[in-house]
């Protein structure tokens, strides 16, 4: 049975702002120790200091997930202290507009540095530990945008894509052991990412919503979440159209631009 007695250490990461600070206080406050990655340390202490006023732990860890090889370093010390991990999310995202008409590189690279690479290293970094332990859960946050191709997004949703096959090939290789997986796929949800978006976000999720609802599936040890129903269920019924139908479809949903 999931829950937060078997999930007693917690790490996740993009925890300065948005769902992960979200995420972070709602393990915290059910009793999870949760080490805190991300960037900038002041709103981590902020963090920290919220959780504390409810009776929570938050462990600020200064964190860039681009850096894969810190990011290693540093969780296989984390994870070699204090019993180990239990959890560990990977919620650290980039996303930015990348139109193949004028393509910027220097955002694809971001993007996937953040998304593929940084994802992929904290999801392993922990996991020799929690094989030797027999315990512990990796969940990801991909997107709902893995699920097709979108128009002026290659990077953003190919890295969620990487995401779906990544932990769907890790639940194959892990299914007979104590370790468990999970793999979010999240509509439009308020954040700092989301909140320069000049387009429209059909049923945009509340912060903490989201969060509750990821908390729950990983306390029930749930294989994926998709979420809200609204959004998914379109959008996985677009997973399965034969591609040139879904091109002539996605081109229609393709903001116009000019010289594009």
């Amino acid at each position: 049975m999931g829950g937060a007695a078997e999930s007693r250490r917690a790490l996740v990461t993009g925890a300065s702002s948005g769902l992960g600070r979200a995420l972070a206080a709602w393990l915290a406050a059910r009793g999870v120790t949760v080490v805190a990655a991300a960037r900038r340390r002041a709103q981590l202490e902020e963090l920290r200091e919220e959780a504390a006023r409810g009776g929570g732990v938050i462990e600020p860890l200064e964190l860039d997930v681009a850096d894969v090889a810190a990011v290693r370093e540093r969780l296989l010390e984390i994870d070699g202290r204090d019993g180990g991990l239990d959890l560990v999310v990977a919620n650290a995202g980039a996303g930015e507009i990348t139109s193949a008409r004028k393509l910027d590189w220097e955002a694809c690279e971001r993007i996937l540095r953040v998304n593929v690479l940084g994802a992929a290293a904290t999801l392993t970094a922990a996991l020799p530990g929690m094989l030797a332990r027999n315990r512990g859960h990796l969940v990801a946050i991909a997107s709902i945008a893995a699920v097709r191709g979108l128009p002026n997004n290659a990077a953003y949703g190919a890295s969620k894509a990487f995401l779906r096959t990544f932990m769907e090939s890790l639940r194959v290789d892990l299914a007979t052991t104590g370790v468990k997986t999970t793999c979010v796929f999240p509509g439009f949800v308020k954040s700092e990412m989301t909140a320069p978006n000049k387009f429209a976000m059909p049923f945009l999720l509340e912060t903490d919503d989201a969060a509750a609802r990821i908390g729950r599936a990983i306390f029930a040890q749930q294989a994926e979440l998709w979420f809200p129903w609204q959004m998914a269920l379109p959008a996985r019924a677009l997973g399965l159209l034969p591609s040139p139908l879904y091109v002539r479809l996605a081109r229609r949903m393709s903001p116009k631009r000019k010289g594009g």
